[in-house]
């Protein structure tokens, strides 16, 4: 069954960092392009970031710009989203899938950001 687990959050103070993972099964993340997203309370799901399938070019939301980093390892079949600087409004819940949302949406992994 194809699966997709995020991994990573948790509760962090304004400023901090934290490294989100997103891990499959049944499969092969390097052929498809692959996108961070994220819920907030009471809000719609929003693109926050992706990376292609082929040169590993990657998109930002102008929100995150600067602070998160996508990258992938296709070794272990992961993808990561480093988030530096986090902000109260970076609390959300955080899903990955492919771009093209072909894999149903996984349980995420809540972040919250607060003093």
């Amino acid at each position: 069954q194809v699966q997709l687990v995020e991994s990573g959050g948790g509760l962090v103070q304004p400023g901090g960092s934290l490294r989100l993972s997103c891990a499959a099964s049944a499969i092969t993340l390097d052929y498809y392009a692959i996108g961070w997203f994220r819920q907030a309370p009471g809000k719609e799901r929003e693109a926050v970031s992706c990376i292609s399938r082929s040169d590993g070019s990657t998109y930002y939301a102008d929100s995150v710009k600067g602070r998160f980093t996508i990258s992938r390892d296709n070794a272990k079949n992961t993808v990561f989203l480093q988030m530096n600087s986090l902000k109260p409004e970076d609390t959300a819940v955080y899903y990955c899938n492919t771009v093209e949302l072909q894999v149903a949406w996984g349980q995420g992994t809540q972040v919250t950001v607060s003093s």
